[in-house]
């Protein structure tokens, strides 16, 4: 089990990253192996080929689905977009559709499509409750005296929101991740 960084000495560690693994145990004072591997790291345990990895992490389902999990953070790292101020008439086209998709990915990230049933005699409580991007989608259903509803809701209030919705009568409500928004 490793627990702080010194349970890494004398350990076999698979990486991509061998630099960054060696600058890590130097400022910890611990000696490894260091097995340079290129991709698939998390299955380096599995197969026998090191006890512990040195790798790059988004989410962590990787790391979990191999039985892995985050102990130390070595690194912290974001991208970024730099440009010049003298970019071409073209260049500055492709730099905006570019800052254009990007953001329409992040500004996704905080929100979640929602759609739900009601009777027809709550859709006026539900439609206060909702934020919406403008007002919410409000639909008859087959079923006579029933609506769907659908809108859009942040993240930060979501589950405040959901029990507001079932108290007010809606029911079957489905919750859509969002991949992109473009606002």
């Amino acid at each position: 089990p490793f627990n702080d960084p010194q349970d890494l000495n004398q350990k076999r560690i698979a990486t991509s990253y061998p630099n960054s693994l060696r600058q890590y145990l130097k400022k910890h004072h611990i000696t490894a192996e260091i097995h340079e591997i290129s991709g698939s790291v998390e299955i380096a345990p599995n197969i026998g080929l090191a006890d512990a990895i040195c790798d790059l992490v988004s989410s962590g389902s990787t790391l979990f689905k191999n039985g892995l999990e985050e102990k130390d953070i070595i690194l912290k790292s974001e991208a970024v977009v730099v440009s010049s101020e003298e970019l071409s008439e073209e260049a500055q086209v492709i730099l905006d559709k570019l800052v254009f998709r990007i953001k329409s990915v992040l500004a996704a990230r905080n929100n979640k499509y929602l759609l739900m049933n009601a009777p027809n005699e709550s859709v006026d409580r539900i439609i206060d409750i909702l934020p919406g991007m403008k007002s919410p989608t409000v639909m008859p259903l087959a079923t006579s005296g029933w609506s769907s509803i659908h809108t859009v809701i942040t993240e930060d209030r979501f589950w405040d929101i959901i029990e507001e919705l079932k108290e007010a009568g809606a029911q079957g409500i489905l919750v859509v991740p969002i991949e992109k928004m473009i606002l």
